[in-house]
């Protein structure tokens, strides 16, 4: 098991002296002034990384409708136009550039019409696959919460039809586990049916807790540190994955708890 921590715990240069990943939040780094990326400041963060023997994965632009979003960098899987390719284009070449593990993506908003909208995101990432493939990188399809049930792929059964639709070797699953136990109500058997389900297929990991349950709080996604919520952190162990298990929160002292409790597993 590889522990790693998405960039908005902490600064960098503190957290290549805790983790052995980074995750590199691409739309939460100020990389862009609007859609134009910054080239003098992903210098500096190969700089940083350059002084840590750690690996990184990338996370991808995607939709979100929050205040702490930026807009301008909202993609929506199911409804790409040129420039929003451009954009996840870019950041499978940032993540070719920094030589990640895996890139992370969304899927996308089900819209007017369930069908329809998966097909168009099928269809999108086979082109995002096969541009991924010609960089060498590796693309992983996250599970949303089914505590926001705009989202396509919050379920288990959908999220693999659509990998296996793909159906391209530079294409698996990011199971994100706190994800998951909000579709699933917080219950552990179901959660691990869930594991069990996309276990095949998976190449990355997200770890992070919350209670299991909707609230007005980002739908109850709340991002705690894993072990404050209801998220049964044995399903991790018997996932039995060794790539990259990166912890989803936002603080350095719950980055800290969270390692301690995938260590113990």
């Amino acid at each position: 098991m590889i522990i790693g921590a998405s960039s908005f715990a902490s600064p960098l240069e503190e957290l290549i002296n805790e983790v052995d990943s980074v995750e590199l939040y691409v739309p939460k780094m100020e990389l862009y002034e609007g859609r134009k990326l910054q080239h003098d400041l992903i210098r500096k963060v190969s700089d940083i990384l350059s002084t840590s023997s750690g690996v990184t994965s990338v996370h991808a632009p995607y939709y979100a409708d929050v205040h702490t979003y930026p807009a301008k960098l909202c993609v929506d899987t199911a409804n790409m136009n040129g420039p929003d390719f451009r954009l996840m284009e870019e950041s499978i070449e940032l993540a070719a550039y920094f030589q990640s593990r895996v890139m992370v993506l969304h899927p996308g908003l089900v819209g007017n019409n369930r069908r329809d909208s998966l097909s168009r995101m099928v269809d999108n990432l086979k082109h995002l696959a096969e541009f991924a493939d010609n960089h060498g990188v590796m693309l992983g399809l996250e599970n949303k919460e089914g505590t926001a049930p705009g989202n396509l792929c919050c379920e288990a059964d959908e999220l693999v039809r659509a990998v296996e639709e793909i159906n391209s070797g530079n294409l698996g699953i990011t199971f994100d586990v706190g994800h998951a136990n909000l579709t699933t109500g917080g219950r552990p058997g179901m959660v691990r049916e869930f594991m069990e389900t996309v276990r095949p297929l998976v190449v990355h990991v997200h770890v992070h807790d919350n209670m299991g349950v909707w609230t007005s709080e980002y739908n109850g996604d709340v991002h705690m540190a894993p072990g404050s919520g209801t998220v049964d952190l044995e399903v991790i162990g018997e996932l039995g994955y060794g790539g990259i298990h990166n912890l989803e929160v936002f603080s350095m002292e719950d980055v800290i708890a969270g390692k301690e409790k995938l260590l113990a597993l």
